[in-house]
């Protein structure tokens, strides 16, 4: 037997005896569950890194009595529609599950993957930052998980972001590289020449917008989806931020006036309440409409009238609002009395009238595609819209305390409670029943993630509970061996 101390930061340690014969990942699972901690790196007092968990320890060079700190890494998800992706900052390894072919393999690249800093990611592709600016991605190579044409300029990349079908980087000097579906957003050359000291990115679901130093826009992408923006370029100066809907961008400039391009329906169009347009603080969007938040605290609304472009018969209530939420078809504004006003089409969470009693003190608001779930100070739930799709938590009201985080797929909730449960509702089929897997959920949840039908959950020993379509990421049984090694 091996005798080895393994200490943390803190100066906690824990003299754990292990066989001559183990491996560096026995002793991490070791470590792990004696801390009751996920994710440990381990450290050797010469400062050697135990990144193999299949290396032996001999061959490591530990002998009795060694003493080793174990450092605790954040484990952080990421999501496409239909897989999940798990990894912790600066390690050499992603665990990848879900439809294969939509990001839920990623054995192709794996390799590749050393020093993880970020992951982006399409509908169906998944794009990693790595430590030395570089990225490697995977997926659908229709929707950007094939980099290989520009994987030589894609070299000191500072951000990623995506349409639905394509990426595009910003690098180290300012420039753009874009890869992906060329019609949504993937080629940017027509307009490489202008894009020089970039500083943020937008997208709606086909088109990007480069918000450059001097605070102007370039665009580029499909035409009708907010990829040309001729119409409106000489008023995008001093550009501030730059929301979208799924096809139309909203500019906020710096005097608080709005600039839209794009489909006219979906919000690209606001000549009717242009001069409403003031002093404009926040934008934000459902699939195809506008609401602007005004610094006086009211709500300018434009785009499509069902889908939330129209709140007239709310106006004279959206006083001092505080914050906007959205689903796909409709807005919720919480105001600063902590009630809530929604409009929109009243299906999917635009009338909220059987709950409006209820609604007090609210502190936040998340969203399904069709449903909206209120946090109230006291820590409970209020949910209306589409009842099959989380708009009614009946079923487990009475659980729904002290919460601390909802999540959201398509169709469902999950909240995390104070306690480290976590307590599901919604559509069964999409994440709404997780009764398969509660025994896991009960305690010491740290962290939630959601594809369009499944969720999956951290716990703080480091172990994976997932529940949901199977195909959309709802079965990990055949991850567990990679998990153990990350």
């Amino acid at each position: 037997m091996l005798h080895i101390n393994v200490a943390l930061p803190s100066g906690r340690s824990e003299n754990l005896s292990v066989l001559q014969s183990s491996k560096v990942g026995d002793l991490r699972v070791l470590a792990q569950k004696s801390f009751e901690q996920g994710f440990l790196k381990l450290v050797t007092s010469e400062g050697h890194v135990l990144n193999d968990p299949t290396e032996s320890l001999q061959t490591a060079g530990l002998q009795d009595g060694d003493h080793i700190t174990a450092i605790s890494l954040q484990a952080r998800l990421a999501a496409t529609a239909s897989a999940f992706a798990l990894w912790c900052c600066g390690c050499d390894k992603i665990v990848t599950w879900g439809s294969a072919y939509h990001g839920g393999d990623s054995s192709r690249v794996q390799e590749k993957l050393k020093g993880v800093q970020q992951v982006q990611t399409t509908w169906n592709a998944f794009a990693a930052i790595l430590s030395d600016g570089s990225v490697v991605t995977w997926g659908d190579p229709q929707c950007g998980g094939d980099n290989s044409a520009v994987e030589h300029p894609l070299k000191g990349v500072q951000q990623v972001r995506a349409t639905a079908y394509a990426f595009s980087a910003i690098l180290a000097d300012g420039s753009v590289v874009a890869w992906g579906d060329r019609a949504d957003g993937g080629d940017c050359s027509a307009v490489q020449h202008q894009l020089q000291n970039v500083q943020r990115l937008q997208a709606t679901n086909s088109a990007f917008a480069a918000i450059l130093a001097d605070g102007s826009v370039v665009t580029w992408g499909d035409p009708q989806a907010g990829g040309v923006n001729a119409a409106v370029q000489d008023r995008l100066r001093c550009v501030k931020e730059v929301q979208a809907t799924d096809s139309a961008f909203a500019a906020i400039l710096a005097d608080g006036s709005v600039v839209t391009w794009g489909n006219r329906g979906d919000g690209g169009d606001s000549s009717t309440i242009q001069d409403q347009l003031v002093n404009v603080q926040q934008i934000q969007s459902t699939r195809s409409a506008f609401a602007a938040i005004r610094a006086d605290g009211c709500v300018v609304a434009w785009g499509h009238p069902l889908w939330g472009g129209c709140c007239s018969a709310v106006q004279d209530q959206l006083i001092n609002v505080k914050q906007v939420q959205a689903t796909r078809y409709a807005f919720a504004a919480i105001l600063s009395d902590g009630s809530v006003v929604p409009w929109g089409d009243t299906q999917y969470g635009g009338d909220n009238s059987a709950v409006q009693h209820q609604l007090r003190s609210v502190q936040q608001v998340q969203a399904s595609d069709s449903a909206f779930a209120a946090i109230l100070a006291d820590g409970s739930i209020v949910t209306w819209g589409d009842p099959d799709r989380g708009g009614d938590s009946s079923a487990v009201q009475d659980r729904l305390r002290c919460v601390k985080e909802v999540q959201a797929t398509d169709c469902a909730f999950a909240a995390i409670l104070a306690d480290g449960s976590v307590v599901a509702w919604g559509n069964g089929d999409y994440g709404g029943n997780s009764s398969a897997v509660q025994d896991q959920l009960t305690r010491n949840v740290q962290q939630l993630q959601a594809t369009e039908g499944a969720f999956a959950a951290i716990l703080s020993d480091g172990s994976l509970v997932a529940w949901g379509v199977g195909r959309f990421g709802g079965d990990i049984s055949g991850v567990n061996e990679d998990l153990a090694s990350l």
